[in-house]
């Protein structure tokens, strides 16, 4: 199946779920990230779920990451560049959505993607070697291309992989982790 069939299949897999089985799911999803070897880290870039979509609810890693006394850092998204300004969450910053219903921080503490650690990173599929489809803007991947090749991006997905997604391209960043309610996916590189 190619990205388009996949993020329409699971576009409509995301639609079914009920509210209570978002809410289930996702803490499943927070309870396993708490197993991998991340927690090390000082910057943790999240992000906001758009509610509509039935997003991974990431309220639950960010109660980890408060807990955890770690800098969080959330994104905006400039439609016009294709690219993310990324800003430190703080007790100040005041969250608005944009056009799109994406919860964005109006303003803040800039902070340059060199400095993040961590990137839990929202998708619509993904394969078992660590390519993603998300809804097919770029956004995730020109961040992560401008990332420093040690941070680790762990996707978030209510579902399980797929064997392959056939029409990836060189541009399309790897994941290293995917966590779903049921499963660690654990992708070796090379």
């Amino acid at each position: 199946m190619n990205k388009k069939a996949l993020r329409k299949k699971y576009k409509e897999l995301r639609r079914q779920l009920s509210p209570d089985e978002v809410e289930e799911q996702s803490l499943a999803i927070a309870n396993r990230l708490l197993q991998l070897d991340i927690w090390d880290k000082t910057y943790y870039h999240l992000f906001l779920p758009i509610t509509e979509h039935k997003e991974v609810d990431t309220e639950f890693i960010l109660q980890i990451l408060a807990g955890k006394d770690k800098d969080i850092i959330i994104s905006k998204s400039d439609f016009e560049t294709r690219k993310m300004t990324h800003f430190l969450l703080t007790d100040n910053t005041r969250i608005r959505k944009n056009e799109y219903n994406i919860p964005e921080p109006v303003d803040g503490i800039e902070v340059p993607s060199s400095k993040i650690d961590v990137v839990f990173v929202p998708l619509l599929a993904f394969d078992t070697n660590g390519h993603r489809v998300g809804y097919g803007k770029g956004f995730y991947d020109t961040f992560l291309a401008e990332c420093r090749t040690d941070i680790i991006k762990v996707g978030l997905s209510f579902f399980e992989a797929e064997a392959i997604i056939p029409d990836t391209i060189p541009q399309d960043v790897q994941l290293d982790y995917i966590v779903t309610p049921h499963q660690t996916y654990s992708i070796k590189k090379g």
